[in-house]
């Protein structure tokens, strides 16, 4: 049974990561500052280390929170149709899963802070959302493991030019059902 005590420090715990999320949306992932996190939820920045014992697992949280995050927003995308409705759904849902908060698609999908390395524990909701996926695609009868290292690079491609070149629009977004087509015409769907 959970004590007041610990329920408190897994809130705390919860409000320095939200306080994290919004600091790195701010003012970026690698320059996330341990004394302005502190400060906004209310104490100094040595005391953090009494949640995380480093910058670096307060990333490792943001990592696992992300990858739960997207775990969530995948179960919730309808599968039904032919293979080609659901590959532009799921292909929609990605995208819009990345460029609602591009801070949170760095830390998942573009290892962009140096030195940070997603620790085995948070890496392994990666690979088993990489898991997931690599069975959804075998539901839909892909089975050629370049076939689905095409699907993510095109994926990311479109997600990384929206970003890049057009963000908060929808100029790469408009291609994606165009692109699920001659993806699946390529792999004979």
């Amino acid at each position: 049974m959970e004590t007041v005590r610990e329920r408190r420090r897994l809130q705390t715990r919860e409000e320095i990561l939200a306080a994290a999320w919004t600091v790195a949306r701010e003012d970026g992932l690698a320059r996330l500052s341990l004394r302005d996190l502190a400060r906004r939820v209310g104490m100094r920045a040595p005391s953090l280390y009494s949640y995380f014992p480093s910058k670096e697992a307060i990333y490792d949280a943001m990592f696992a929170h992300g990858q739960q995050e997207f775990a969530d927003q995948v179960a919730e995308t309808p599968r039904m149709g032919s293979s080609r409705e659901v590959f532009r759904r799921a292909a929609h849902s990605f995208f819009d899963f990345c460029v609602k908060d591009p801070v949170r698609y760095l830390l998942l999908f573009q290892r962009t802070i140096p030195d940070f390395e997603p620790s085995p524990e948070s890496y392994r909701l990666a690979e088993e959302n990489l898991g997931k996926f690599a069975q959804f695609m075998k539901d839909c009868g892909v089975t050629d493991t370049r076939a689905v290292d095409m699907w993510t690079a095109m994926l990311t491609g479109l997600v990384s030019q929206q970003l890049s070149n057009e963000p908060g629009g929808d100029r790469w977004a408009r291609l994606l059902d165009e692109l699920v087509d001659l993806y699946c015409d390529h792999i004979g769907l």
